[in-house]
């Protein structure tokens, strides 16, 4: 005789992490708009899960496997994604106030429109993400591997980039107003239009 199936969840459901657990292992992947109950995922294996629009303030998810995951306008703010692997993830509008990324995968990432005012992203890998119209305002990008990422109109007003790459990055109109650039790499950085510290426009 066939086990029940779970009841559907409905937009905005408290959901306990073990009932996500189970339910994810046995082939589920939506769980869009949930308010996630108690907040420990640490090193869960959550590849393509789709938790957009959904509440995870200040859940733990560091080294957790979020691969091609689907966080879009997703409330992480002071969530703790440190060594995350978020490679190929979908987080545009999504809140990151204060969260920690610290030395987190986010490859080839879209974090377009996100708020990360105050995030820790140091030693980060940024490669090739998409951080248009981003707000990083006072955001820790120290030693973060950004190499080829489009930061077009984000905002980086007082952010630590020191000792950043960001090599062949596009900062076009972008604002780096009060930036710390110490023994960052920006050769080849396409910075059109940008205020650059102490807040001069490049040409």
């Amino acid at each position: 005789m066939s086990s029940a199936k779970p009841s559907p969840i409905r937009r905005e459901d408290s959901l306990p992490t073990s009932e996500l657990l189970a339910r994810y292992a046995l082939g589920e992947r939506e769980f869009k708009g949930i308010k996630l109950q108690d907040g420990d995922l640490a090193g869960a294996c959550l590849a393509g899960i789709d938790l957009s629009r959904s509440q995870l303030s200040g859940v733990n998810l560091a080294q957790a496997h979020l691969q091609n995951a689907n966080l879009s306008e997703a409330n992480l703010a002071g969530a703790n994604l440190s060594q995350a692997n978020l490679f190929g993830a979908f987080l545009s509008g999504a809140n990151l106030q204060e969260a920690c990324l610290l030395k987190a995968n986010l490859t080839e990432a879209d974090l377009s429109g996100a708020t990360m005012v105050s995030a820790n992203l140091s030693d980060a890998l940024l490669h090739l993400t998409c951080l248009s119209e981003a707000d990083l305002q006072s955001t820790d990008l120290t030693g973060a591997r950004m190499c080829g990422a489009r930061l077009w109109k984000a905002n980086l007003a007082d952010a630590n980039l020191r000792g950043a790459d960001l090599a062949d990055v596009n900062l076009c109109e972008a604002n780096l107003c009060g930036a710390n650039l110490e023994a960052a790499d920006i050769s080849e950085a396409v910075l059109t239009g940008a205020t650059m510290p102490p807040g001069n426009l490049h040409d």
